[in-house]
């Protein structure tokens, strides 16, 4: 089975961020059962400890990569999202 590799790219405080944390959670929670869908891994990054993040991010935030590559920032489309995570073959 493949593996998706979700990371959002933020910082504490950004409300921002905490939108497209639940957003992205709600996807990954509605994906959960569908046989389809890859093993999802989530994390999240900080730009406040990460300076090399920070250099790359800091106006962006938040910034969601998909497998190490941008995959939306700012505002989190979620039928994107899912999309995407359903194409990870």
């Amino acid at each position: 089975m493949a593996t998706a590799l979700l990371t959002l790219v933020g910082k504490p405080g950004c409300h921002l961020c905490d939108d497209a944390r639940d957003l992205v959670g709600s996807v990954v929670t509605k994906l959960a059962d569908d046989p389809s869908a890859p093993d999802i891994v989530l994390e999240e990054r900080s730009i406040l400890d990460d300076a090399e993040l920070h250099a790359l991010y800091v106006e962006d935030i938040p910034v969601l990569l998909l497998n190490g590559k941008v995959h939306n920032y700012w505002r989190i489309d979620p039928l994107r999202l899912r999309t995407a995570l359903l194409a990870v073959r």
